[in-house]
Formats: structure tokens, sequence, C-alpha cells
């Protein structure tokens, strides 16, 4: 079981349900998050035609259209986050696949792909792709996490790092990327997420396509997990 295979991708995403569950880890939080990070990245760019892709419920494609004026294209392969980003006022979402984009060369200046390139089976397709729609000079802002994310968490529950092996992640992505685009820059971003319920970690295990062992009953608490997520800006 891999969190590239498409029947899984298509299983985790059915509902917003694993994504709303995994959100709750980071509702308190010391440090920076990475979303406002990668907002300052963003706002940085001052992007005029974007495309997200596996953009899940829309918040930060509702927000680029909202707060930076941009025009926003919104891809994901669940119907489910398609209706949800529509009904935040995404015009043009629609079910796809970054694997086969169906948009001319050169069609936008901005992409963006947080947290799901790690779903893509053909990853060096789906960057292709992307560095295709973007325009000469364009950006790809593709997160992804390290593989010392949730550290603690994973070693509470013993879910093994090797199912991160070979996916696209903050130690590998700088490389795949340099395969399509012109230059990569990188922020690393870390924090710990104070968590102070065990249904809270409970969620975030059921969240998960992987086998692990229960949440304690007794896990201490508020429970500690680092967050280190990676940021990276491609150009074409």
């Amino acid at each position: 079981m891999s969190f590239d295979d498409p029947a899984v991708v298509q299983q985790q995403y059915v509902s917003e349900d694993n994504l709303r569950a995994r959100q709750a880890l980071w509702a308190e939080v010391e440090g920076e998050n990475a979303p406002v990070a990668l907002w300052r990245v963003l706002s940085a760019l001052q992007p005029r035609k974007v495309l997200e892709v596996g953009g899940g419920q829309g918040e930060l494609a509702e927000r680029i259209q909202t707060e930076l004026g941009a025009t926003v294209t919104f891809i994901d392969q669940s119907a489910r986050m398609v209706d949800i980003a529509r009904a935040r006022g995404i015009a043009d979402a629609r079910i796809g696949d970054v694997q086969t984009l169906p948009f001319p060369d050169a069609s936008f200046d901005t992409a963006v792909a947080a947290w799901m390139l790690y779903h893509v089976a053909d990853l060096d397709r789906g960057l292709a792709e992307l560095a295709r729609v973007l325009e000469p000079g364009g950006k790809l802002v593709a997160v992804t996490n390290s593989m010392r994310h949730l550290e603690e968490f994973r070693s509470l529950v013993g879910l093994r790092t090797s199912v991160l092996d070979g996916l696209f992640n903050a130690e590998n992505g700088e490389s795949s990327l340099r395969r399509h685009f012109a230059s990569v820059e990188r922020l690393d971003t870390e924090l710990v997420a104070v968590v102070r319920d065990r249904a809270t970690l409970v969620g975030y295990q059921c969240s998960l396509p992987y086998p692990s062992d229960p949440v304690p009953e007794d896990v201490p608490l508020p429970f500690r997990v680092s967050g280190r997520s990676t940021i990276f800006v491609a150009t074409r």
C-alpha cells in the first residue's frame, strides 16, 4: 500500500473527512505553520493566472482568487473536492489529473502543488505536465513534507518510515524538480504541534491508509509532535 497508489488516493479523498482530521492536528502550534509560509511565498510572486492541482477543499484557491486577484483554475481527482471548491466561488474547478493536464502550453504564470505530489504515480510525467503548461519564467510552488515529519507520532504508533520511500519529499524533491525546471529554490519550515487530547491523535491515525499500532490509552498529554515541511519554488 502506497500513498501514490491511485486506488488509495481515490479512497483517501472521496470526502473531506480525512483532510479535516489531519488539519485538526495543527490547531495549536509553536512556530510558523507551513501554510502561513506558503502564503508569504505566493503573495511575493504576485501571480496573475494560477493553476492549482490537487487543491483539496479549495481554501488556498479561494484565498488566491480573493486576496491576490488572480484568475484561478482548480484541478482535483476527487469530485467532492471539486464541488467544495466551486461552492467557494472557484468557477473553473474541474476533475482532472496532473499527469494529463487539459491545457495548452504556456497557459499559466504560476502553478501550485501543495502537499499532493507524493500522491502522483508517475511523478516525472506530472512534473513534465506542470512545466509544459507554465509560460517561460513561470513558477511552480510545490510543498511537501520531510521524511522526519511527524516522527514522534510515527514512533508512538509504530508507523514505519519505509512507507514514504520513493515518494516526493523534502529530501528528494529538489532533484526531481531539477529534471524539469531551470532552477529550484527551497524554504524549509519547522514547528511543533501541541495536541491536548487523545481523540485528535486517533483521528489523525484513522485518516491514514497505513497499518499501525493503536494510540496508547495512557499517551502523555499534551503530546508534542514536530512538523517539517519544505516549500519549493521551481522556475521554468
